[in-house]
């Protein structure tokens, strides 16, 4: 396991994930939840893989490797993509940035072992060079109505410059003396931005934040609104049987259908030129505050099984929330029944992302 240094004052409920000690809640969930709706949030993402390429070839190596146009992207822009295995399921969903001469592209911790292991097995070092930044690196997020004045007073940073940065574009900037690249990150439906950080400055910023009115959030809240945004996480959502559309990877253009070849690349276009993928990720509705439980399975009022759910939360604005994968027949504004072990739950069927 990685202890990723929290420091005492900063402990507190605590879970495993990918390998790594991860905060889920320092306090109240519902009050973090709340400071993300109406003021800022600062939470750790260290936990997020990070590897660097770089060098003459490092856009071609890694654009071989992703469903996106790597070699599209100037220095400062980033994009949302995925690594897919040869029978085109998705191995990682990644966020790609670029720099001048080298990528910073980080990956969820639960797919970080066979993102790396695909990395390790198509590039070839001479050509491209690669680095896991894993450790010298931390990414202090930042996310909520507030977030843009925040970061601008800790960076120094213009809040209008930050405010036209689109999704995934970045400005690298000093601060204070350190180096820090700061990512506009649009993953859970609310103004965010990721500050990566070398390790030994983490503190510094987590503190600034702080003092700035941001209020110290672990993965409950974060969990809760990335449901309520649709946005898939890798081993809960979709794994390494999913391909990338049934994952709603278009809606997210994380797709390129006009860049060179790439792994797995002929399962993604023969499904696009046939027009469908049999099942969808959906949200469901119960109308209760309690969700279906991760594993509950989906069943029609045929009696037919049409999905199961994924990630599951209780939602303080939405009631009982998920993310479900769901057969292409059953169309948004169904009802379906989700039953598991010991329960059954009415839910509606809804796209993504849930109603703001």
């Amino acid at each position: 396991m990685t202890n990723l240094d929290i420091a005492p004052q900063r402990r507190g409920t605590t879970q495993e994930i990918g390998g790594h000690e991860v905060v889920l809640a320092y306090a109240d969930v519902n009050a973090e939840y709340d400071a993300l709706r109406t003021n800022a949030i600062v939470i750790d993402r260290s936990h997020r893989g990070r590897i660097r390429f770089f060098g003459e070839k490092s856009g071609e190596a890694l654009t071989g490797l992703v469903t996106n146009d790597v070699l599209a992207m100037h220095p400062g822009h980033g994009q949302y993509g995925a690594a897919l295995s040869a029978k085109g399921r998705v191995v990682a969903d990644l966020r790609i940035f670029a720099s001048s001469g080298s990528y910073l592209v980080d990956a969820p911790p639960r797919a970080w072992a066979s993102w790396l292991a695909t990395v390790k097995k198509y590039v070839n070092p001479r050509l491209s060079g690669y680095r896991d930044d894993s450790h010298a690196i931390r990414d202090v997020g930042i996310f909520g109505p507030q977030a843009r004045r925040i970061v601008a007073a800790i960076t120094a940073l213009d809040a209008d410059e930050l405010g036209q940065l689109a999704p995934y574009a970045h400005i690298d900037d000093v601060a204070d003396g350190v180096s820090v690249m700061i990512a506009r990150a649009p993953d859970i439906g609310v103004e965010g931005y990721d500050l990566f950080v070398p390790f030994e400055h983490f503190d510094r910023f987590w503190e600034r934040a702080i003092t700035e009115g941001a209020m110290p959030a672990g993965l409950d809240a974060w969990e809760i609104a990335r449901v309520e945004a649709g946005r898939p996480e890798w081993g809960i959502d979709i794994d390494d049987t999913t391909i990338p559309q049934e994952a709603n990877f278009d809606e997210l253009d994380a797709i390129s259908y006009t860049k060179g070849c790439y792994i797995g690349q002929e399962v993604v276009a023969r499904v696009h030129f046939r027009g469908h993928v049999n099942r969808h990720l959906r949200g469901l509705r119960a109308a209760s505050s309690d969700a279906p439980p991760t594993g509950a399975q989906l069943i029609d009022d045929s009696g037919n099984h049409v999905g199961d759910v994924r990630s599951s939360v209780g939602s303080p604005r939405l009631g009982g929330i998920a993310i479900g994968m769901v057969r292409r027949e059953v169309a948004p504004g169904s009802s379906l029944n989700a039953k598991w072990e010991s329960g059954e739950r009415r839910v509606d069927v809804v796209t993504l992302p849930f109603p703001a």
